[in-house]
C-alpha cells in the first residue's frame, strides 16, 4: 500500500498545506486585518500575535533542522527523540505538522497503533485546522486499509468524498469495498478516478490498473 501514500504529495500541491507549513498562512493575515480595524489597541495586539507567529515560524525551522539529520540516518528513535525535544515549544499550525511527522515515523517504525493513536487525536480536536483533521482520517485509514472493519472505515472518510483530500478518500473507498468483495462498486469507483482529468495523476494510474484488473470479475 506505500504507493498510495505518494498520493498525499499530490494533494498537498493542488491544496493550501504547503503554505501552511512554509508560511503558517493564518497567523499572517492579522497584519491586514489590524490595518483595517485601525485601532491602536488591536494593532498592538496583532503586532504582538504577529512576533508569535514569527516566533513558532522560527521554531518550526529549527526543528526541522534538528529532526532531519535523525530521519535521513534511519534511525526512527532518534528522529522520535529529536521531535518530542522540539514539539514542546511550537504551537498552532506547526505544532500539528511536527505531531503529523512524529506519527509519519511510527508508521515507518513499524509502530501502526502509535501512530493511528496521533492521526485521531489530531482529527478530533476541534483547535486543528479542517484541512489537517481531515487529512488525519485519511492517514488513519490508509494504517488500517488492509486490517480493519470496512464498513467502520468507509464511515471515517464519508465526509471527505467533496473536500481537499477527496480523491485519497475515493482511491481509499474503493479500495475497502474490494476488502469488502463489493467488486462493482469498487469497479465503478476506480473507473470514474481513472477518467477524472483533476484526479492527481498516481491516482489516476493507479485506478485505471485496478478498474482493469478487476474489469471481469463479479
Amino acid at each position: 500500500m506505500s504507493d498510495i501514500f505518494r498520493e498525499v504529495d499530490d494533494d498537498l500541491r493542488r491544496e493550501r498545506l504547503e503554505k501552511l507549513w512554509r508560511q503558517v498562512g493564518p497567523y499572517l493575515l492579522a497584519g491586514a486585518v489590524a490595518v483595517l480595524a485601525g485601532t491602536a489597541a488591536y494593532v498592538a495586539w496583532d503586532q504582538y500575535r504577529n512576533r508569535q507567529a514569527i516566533e513558532r515560524t522560527s521554531a518550526l525551522i529549527a526543528a526541522t533542522e534538528k529532526v532531519s539529520p535523525a530521519i535521513e540516518g534511519g534511525d526512527p528513535k532518534e528522529a522520535l527523540a529529536a521531535l518530542a525535544a522540539v514539539t514542546p515549544k511550537l504551537g498552532g499550525a506547526p505544532a500539528t505538522l511536527a505531531r503529523l511527522q512524529e506519527a509519519g515515523l511510527k508508521a515507518a517504525s513499524g509502530d501502526a497503533a502509535g501512530a493511528i493513536a496521533i492521526y485521531d487525536q489530531i482529527a478530533g480536536s476541534a483547535d486543528n485546522d479542517p484541512l489537517f483533521r481531515d487529512l488525519a482520517q485519511i492517514l488513519a485509514v490508509m494504517q488500517q486499509v488492509d486490517t480493519g472493519n470496512p464498513a467502520q472505515l468507509q464511515s471515517r472518510i464519508s465526509g471527505l468524498s467533496k473536500g481537499p483530500w477527496r480523491y485519497s478518500a475515493q482511491e481509499l473507498s474503493g479500495l475497502l469495498y474490494l476488502r469488502a468483495n463489493d467488486l462493482a462498486k469498487a469497479r465503478e469507483i476506480f473507473q470514474s478516478l481513472s477518467v477524472d482529468p483533476a484526479a492527481p495523476q498516481g491516482i489516476r494510474a493507479r485506478a485505471a490498473d485496478l478498474a482493469a484488473l478487476y474489469a471481469e470479475q463479479k
